[in-house]
C-alpha cells in the first residue's frame, strides 16, 4: 500500500499522466456452476461429450481440412490451471505449454501450490479444457493442436478480483510471448459504473484495445449479469466495451439466448456482446478428478469455445489480421445473410451464433482448398490425394460439392474453376 507522499511522488514523474487507485470487487465468475455432463450428451467415436457445442460453431468443419490450431499460440488469463486430467497427459498428444507466469506468487507455477485455495485452479482448468483437451471418444479441445501461454491472475482465496495490473501484466507476457489469440473469463465492474464501460476508460479495457492494435485477436466474456428487452440499459462488465475485443455471449446447445448471458450496448452505444457459442452445459474437464468431466455454464465458457475457434480461422487465413477475423465472424454468424449484417437491436445477440467454417472459407472459392485465394495445380493435388475418401457432407476433405465424396463431381468442380 503507497503512502501518500509516494503517491505524490509518482504524479510528479515526468511520464506520469494520472495515478489511479488499484480496485477490489467480486469475480464475475462465482456465479457459474459445476454440473454432471448433462444427459444424452454420450461419447461418440471422436469428440466424445464436446461434440455438440463444437459442432454448433462448425469447428469440426475445420478440424476435417486440417486446421486443428496448429502453429497458433493462444495466451489464457485465468485463475489457475490444473493440468492433471488425462485428456491433458494423452501419451500421444500431450498439452503443449509454452510458457506461463503467476502473476500473484510472482513465480513460473500456475498450478496448485502450497497455500491456494482449494477453488483457485478450478475456473481455469476448466476453460483450458474447452480449447486444449484431447481425448478422442471423450473429450476434445476447439483447438487441441495449438500451443498455450498461461496466466495465473485471479486471487481466489480473497474472493476478490485480482488488481486489475496482474490482468495487464499478464497480457503483455502473453503478447510478448508471440500469441495469436488471448482469452480471459475474468471481468470487473463492482468500482465502475455502465457509463465507465465506454471503451477507453477501465484499466483492463484499454490493455485490451493496446493488444488489439498490436495485432493479437482478444477475446471476453460479456458476464454473466442477464439481460432484458430494453436497449438502452447494459449488463456487461470490463474489459468487454474494449474496441476490438471479441465479446462473447451464451447460447444453449439449441441455439437459444441463455438467460444469465449480459446485453450492451456500451457507453457509447457500441455493440456488445458481438458473437455466441455454447455456455449453458458446456462440457469440459473436471478440474480435480483426472478422468471426469463436467456440464459448466457462464459466459466465461462461451468465450474460450470462440478462442479456439479464432486460433483454428487464423491458422487456415494467415491473411487475416483483427479487422479481418472480425469482419469474417460477423459476416457470417447466424444473424447475417445474403443481404449483410443483422445484428440484434436489443444489444443481446450481436451477430449471432458462430460459424467457424464460413468465416474461415470467406472470400474463398470452394475448391480453393488450402484458402491461399488461388484454384490451381496445388489444390489439384491435394484433391487427388483425398480422392475416393467418403464420409458425413462437409466433413471429407476435397468434397467441394458437398456428397460426401471425393471423385469426379468434384474435380469438374475443381476444372470450372481453375
Amino acid at each position: 500500500m503507497a503512502t501518500p507522499k509516494q503517491i505524490e511522488a509518482l504524479r510528479e514523474l515526468p511520464d506520469c499522466t494520472h495515478v489511479e487507485a488499484v480496485g477490489r470487487g467480486r469475480a464475475g465468475w462465482q456465479d457459474e456452476q459445476e454440473l454432471p455432463p448433462p444427459e444424452g450428451w454420450a461419447a461418440s467415436i471422436s469428440y466424445g461429450a464436446a461434440e455438440p457445442q463444437l459442432t454448433q460453431i462448425d469447428i469440426p468443419r475445420l478440424h476435417a481440412r486440417g486446421y486443428t490450431g496448429t502453429g497458433m499460440v493462444i495466451g489464457v488469463l485465468d485463475s489457475g490451471f490444473n493440468r492433471v486430467h488425462e485428456a491433458f497427459n494423452n501419451p500421444a498428444h500431450p498439452l503443449r505449454v509454452i510458457a506461463e507466469w503467476d502473476f500473484i506468487n510472482n513465480d513460473g507455477n500456475t498450478g496448485i501450490q502450497a497455500g491456494d485455495n482449494s477453488e483457485q485452479h478450478k475456473h481455469g482448468t476448466w476453460i483450458l479444457g474447452t480449447m486444449g483437451a484431447y481425448l478422442p471418444g471423450s473429450m476434445m479441445g476447439g483447438a487441441y493442436d495449438a500451443e498455450f501461454v498461461l496466466c495465473k491472475t485471479e486471487d481466489v482465496p480473497t474472493e476478490t478480483p485480482i488488481e486489475e495490473d496482474y490482468y495487464v501484466a499478464g497480457l503483455e507476457f502473453i503478447e510478448a510471448r508471440g500469441a495469436d489469440v488471448a482469452t480471459s473469463s475474468l471481468g470487473y465492474i463492482d468500482w465502475y459504473t455502465q457509463a465507465d464501460l465506454n471503451g477507453h476508460t477501465a484499466v483492463t479495457t484499454v490493455a485490451v484495445n493496446v493488444a488489439t492494435e498490436n495485432g493479437v485477436v482478444c477475446c471476453t466474456a460479456a458476464g454473466n449479469a442477464g439481460h432484458d428487452a430494453n436497449p438502452t440499459t447494459s449488463t456487461i462488465i470490463a474489459p468487454a466495451d474494449a474496441y476490438n475485443v471479441l465479446t462473447c455471449g451464451a447460447v444453449d446447445i439449441n441455439g437459444a439466448i441463455v438467460g444469465f448471458s449480459s446485453s450492451g450496448p456500451t457507453a457509447d452505444g457500441r455493440l456488445k456482446p458481438e458473437i455466441l457459442a455454447c455456455g449453458l452445459n458446456t462440457v469440459s474437464v473436471n478440474s480435480t478428478n483426472v478422468t471426469g468431466l463436467n456440464g459448466l455454464s457462464g459466459t466465461s465458457l462461451s468465450t474460450p469455445l470462440v478462442a479456439a475457434a479464432a486460433a483454428c480461422i487464423l491458422q487456415a487465413r494467415p491473411d487475416y489480421g483483427v479487422r479481418e477475423i472480425r469482419e469474417a465472424l460477423f459476416a457470417t454468424a447466424s444473424r447475417s445473410d445474403a443481404a449483410g449484417l443483422h445484428p440484434d437491436p436489443l444489444f443481446v445477440e450481436g451477430h449471432g451464433i458462430l460459424r467457424a467454417y464460413e468465416a474461415a472459407i470467406r472470400g474463398r472459392r470452394t475448391a480453393d482448398l488450402n484458402l491461399d485465394g488461388f484454384v490451381n495445380g496445388i489444390d489439384l493435388g491435394l484433391m487427388l490425394g483425398a480422392w475416393g475418401q467418403t464420409g458425413a457432407p462437409g466433413f471429407v476433405f476435397g468434397d467441394v460439392t458437398l456428397d460426401g465424396l471425393v471423385a469426379g463431381n468434384d474435380l469438374g468442380t475443381l476444372l470450372g474453376q481453375w
